[in-house]
């Protein structure tokens, strides 16, 4: 296993420990309250776990979405690297070394520095507080950034609707445009989660 692999496997593990740590349940737990509300995998919809997972334990979406990854997954724990992977295929593997330039500078934060890959975003986390969302297209990178209580700029949009898990945005079109501010912004945001 690669230390990268091996790092991934860590910040995912970490995750479903705090999972554990708010809801006091294991993934096979999670499976067994799955199966007896009646939800079958593969075939569950995401959206219907997550909608009763955040109903019945308050557990948040990306909390949600990682017990639905190991609930769905063979064997019962999905694959960061693979995700990841995923997240940069086609026309976004161009984004894939400014995405590690950018991991690696916020992994310097502190060691509670987690990284985890949904279907559509990464998100960077601390403890069990989400800091930051990474995301991906073609023609540019998306960051995320949890500041409440601080004023949108022109660089730094309100996030609005395009996720509600952060408060600002930041358009990349070019690996550059990942400076000191971004940093800056997201040490920021790491600090108060």
């Amino acid at each position: 296993m690669s230390e990268k692999s091996e790092k991934d496997n860590k910040a995912f593990q970490s995750y479903l420990d705090n999972i554990k740590a708010k809801t006091g349940m294991t993934p096979a737990e999670f499976r067994k309250a799955a199966q007896a509300k009646g939800f079958v995998f593969p075939g569950t919809k995401a959206g219907e776990v997550v909608q009763w997972l955040q109903a019945d334990y308050d557990v948040g979406r990306g909390h949600a979405m990682a017990i639905y990854g190991v609930l769905s997954s063979p064997g019962g724990k999905p694959k960061t690297k693979d995700s990841l992977d995923g997240l940069f295929a086609g026309n976004k593997a161009a984004w894939r070394k400014p995405f590690d330039v950018l991991v690696a500078k916020v992994s310097k934060f502190g060691p509670d520095v987690e990284v985890g890959a949904g279907k559509t975003y990464v998100t960077l986390v601390r403890g069990a507080k989400k800091f930051g969302i990474v995301q991906m297209t073609g023609e540019r990178m998306d960051i995320g950034i949890k500041r409440k209580g601080v004023a949108p700029t022109e660089r730094f949009e309100a996030a609005g609707s395009w996720n509600a898990m952060v408060t600002h945005r930041v358009h990349i079109s070019d690996a550059k445009q990942i400076d000191a501010d971004v940093i800056s912004w997201l040490k920021q945001a790491y600090d108060a989660a």
